[in-house]
């Protein structure tokens, strides 16, 4: 039953029936006198979206589908022979975590102290330590890069959760010592550097790879080394 209170305007109700919905729910116009209705706008969920363009890093994408399983390339050779400079690349390349030894050494030190050179060799023991468990927690794997004593390194490498591959920066005895004592001023005194006698630095246990049934690369490292082309040969053996 409809109750009217009242008499009907119906001049009135013709001017709503000509409101013209704007686009919300709760907004119209009303529009007197015109004899044609707005158009209303249409929702915006009906409102056709422009498709954006979407761009795919190609080279990152084919190096996620190479690494389906955790890989470590381990950046060996005595000190002064580059690694430092190769690993950084590499990890790039590779898009992998780049875990150095002496970052980590530099840190310990910094935080407590090097009174002496049995202090600095404890810490650098712990800086390795620190490197493997660091690496070792990286789903995807990890560039580590360090000198490794062939030794003790074999089983530590062997223990990491992947494939290992071993990059061992091969260089020349009078080149490597040259570089050693021109950084040495720049490095931290905490390594003392100008008291360690050359049969520490470059004797057979660090001067060849650890080679622990794993495939080994030697890089020539006398002169400047191409990056890449490591990067490619690397490639070559995670997707065999």
């Amino acid at each position: 039953m409809a109750w009217c209170v009242g008499p009907v305007n119906v001049e009135h109700h013709r001017s709503i029936s000509r409101m013209a919905y704007t686009g919300t729910a709760s907004t119209f116009r009303l529009n007197r006198g015109r004899s044609a209705l707005y158009a209303p706008s249409p929702p915006r969920w009906k409102r056709p979206v422009q498709a954006r363009p979407k761009t795919r890093n190609l080279r990152t994408y084919a190096t996620q589908v190479e690494l389906r399983r955790a890989v470590f390339v381990v950046v060996s050779g005595p000190p002064a022979s580059g690694k430092s400079s190769l690993a950084p690349g590499l990890a790039a390349e590779l898009r992998l975590p780049l875990v150095a030894k002496d970052t980590i050494k530099g840190a310990l030190m910094a935080a407590l102290g090097v009174p002496d050179i049995e202090a600095s060799r404890r810490l650098g023991r712990a800086a390795v330590q620190t490197m493997l468990a660091i690496a070792a927690a990286s789903p995807v794997g990890a560039v580590l890069e360090s000198n490794f004593y062939r030794s003790v390194a074999g089983p530590e490498l062997e223990r990491l959760p992947g494939m290992v591959i071993e990059v061992f920066c091969r260089c020349d005895r009078a080149v490597a010592a040259a570089r050693y004592h021109a950084r040495a001023g720049s490095r931290h005194p905490g390594h003392f550097d100008a008291v360690r006698a050359p049969d520490e630095l470059w004797n057979d246990d660090i001067s060849e790879p650890v080679a622990g049934g794993w495939p080994v690369i030697e890089v020539e490292t006398n002169t400047t080394i191409d990056e890449h082309a490591v990067a490619l040969e690397l490639r070559r053996l995670i997707t065999a």
